[in-house]
């Protein structure tokens, strides 16, 4: 019987996860134990130790596409979950709610290469939630919306999981992950830079920046993680729940999905149900505003779908039933400051505008004819700014026309009798008003 653990086979068997290693040394106190744990190890050893063909474990694949672009230097071939799995864990966060790709509470795990999400007792990742360090191009960090409680959703976009054109569809999903404003709870973090981790657990935000930032770098990948910044961009309309803190989200529906829009400094963010889009600042050819209502409006975001952002190809994607209280933040705060291109009177909208008008046969906003061609002049306008005008007067011209329209009928004649009874009233009233100073002019006479 042996006498002492077998370190070997151990490390062998547990070679993804040397924290158990440790925990085993710590715990094999006694012969009994020891021998225990040295049956455990045989048993995982013989499973997965050295059989690399007639395994079933390492037929299990997950797919972790290369760059779609090809060219860059993060393109990486395909790997197993074994390749994953053998890794060395850097750090281990347990009770971490993931909804995209799945809605599941997951282990994220850290390696040097990659980061994945695990199922708690598992030693391996979960099918379609791992992720090259390298390959991940932008990296989110926005406030949960509609919230009682702070919470944060981090995005980490790979550059297959987003597409720009309205027909094509994204390889692969990002990792969307939410976390509280409170810190970890203990016993959450594992692995050998626990310790490092636990200095920066004062929260689970210190913690994933931390976290996300070094392992990012150590791969040679500069992506920054972005934050919605109230002061460059915020919403107009107050957060009920939150009423002291400004909302930097928008609400918008993608056709019949209802999301939020982040105007984020490097772009366009509308999220959170799939398929998430992001549209890069780069990317944006212009933005045009639609469907203007008393209450809302529609957004028409036109994009490059070049590779290189100069091909005159565009895509647009629109969202609708945007808060009319937003239209000023948009506009001024968003995308006169990038310097983006409003396309409002674009000539295609232009065009389309003036044959509705020439239609009805109305006049425009300033109440001016339109010329023998539809054009009404260039005043400095945005849509917006002449469709509430146009709303206007539009609700003028009703109150014309049903003033012209009115016919007081038999409520006049009755309001014509009750006037005239008026009168008659007055008139009794003054005839006994001169009857009584007629008898006091009497009495005066008596008195005489």
């Amino acid at each position: 019987m042996a006498s002492k653990l077998d370190i070997q086979k151990l490390d062998s068997a547990f070679k993804s996860r040397p924290d158990i290693v440790q925990d085993i040394q710590k715990a094999a106190d006694s012969p009994s134990r020891v021998k225990l744990f040295n049956e455990i190890a045989n048993f995982v050893y013989e499973q997965i130790g050295d059989q690399p063909s007639g395994s079933s474990l390492k037929r299990r694949r997950v797919d972790i596409e290369p760059s779609q672009n090809g060219n860059g230097p993060n393109t990486t071939a395909s790997s197993t979950i074994e390749d994953v799995a053998s890794e060395n864990i850097l750090l281990e966060i347990k009770d971490i709610s993931v909804s995209i790709p799945q809605r599941k509470k997951f282990e994220l795990v850290f390696t040097p290469k990659h980061i994945y999400a695990r199922v708690p007792s598992q030693t391996t990742p979960a099918p379609g939630i791992v992720f090259a360090w390298k390959d991940i191009e932008y990296a989110f960090y926005l406030p949960v919306p509609e919230k009682s409680q702070v919470q944060h959703n981090y995005i980490l976009f790979p550059r297959n999981s987003y597409s720009l054109t309205k027909t094509g569809t994204p390889a692969e999903d990002p990792l969307v992950f939410t976390v509280s404003a409170g810190a970890p709870k203990p016993g959450s973090i594992g692995g050998p830079n626990a310790s490092a981790a636990s200095a920066v657990s004062d929260s689970y935000t210190t913690l994933f920046n931390w976290a996300l930032n070094k392992c990012l770098q150590a791969a040679g990948n500069n992506v920054q993680i972005v934050v919605a910044d109230p002061s460059k961009f915020h919403s107009k309309v107050r957060q009920p729940h939150r009423p002291k803190e400004p909302a930097v989200h928008v609400k918008a529906f993608r056709g019949s999905k209802d999301g939020y829009l982040f105007f984020l400094e490097n772009g366009i963010l509308w999220g959170f149900k799939k398929p998430l889009l992001f549209i890069p600042l780069d990317k944006i050819a212009a933005i045009s505003y639609t469907s203007v209502l008393q209450r809302t409006f529609n957004m028409v975001v036109e994009v490059f779908t070049g590779e290189n952002g100069d091909d005159e190809a565009t895509e647009e994607f629109e969202f609708s039933m945007l808060d009319q209280e937003d239209y000023g933040g948009i506009n001024e705060s968003y995308v006169a400051r990038h310097g983006l291109q409003d396309r409002s009177m674009a000539d295609q909208r232009k065009a389309k505008r003036e044959l509705a008008e020439n239609a009805k046969g109305k006049k425009d906003a300033n109440g001016a004819e339109e010329d023998a061609n539809g054009q009404n002049g260039d005043d400095g306008m945005t849509e917006l700014e002449r469709a509430q005008l146009e709303a206007e007067q539009q609700l003028q011209d009703d109150e014309d026309e049903d003033e012209e329209d009115y016919d007081p009928g038999s409520e006049g004649e009755s309001e014509g009798s009750g006037t005239s009874s008026e009168e008659d009233d007055d008139d009794d009233n003054d005839a006994a008003e001169d009857d009584e100073m007629d008898e006091e002019d009497d009495g005066l006479g008596d008195e005489d």
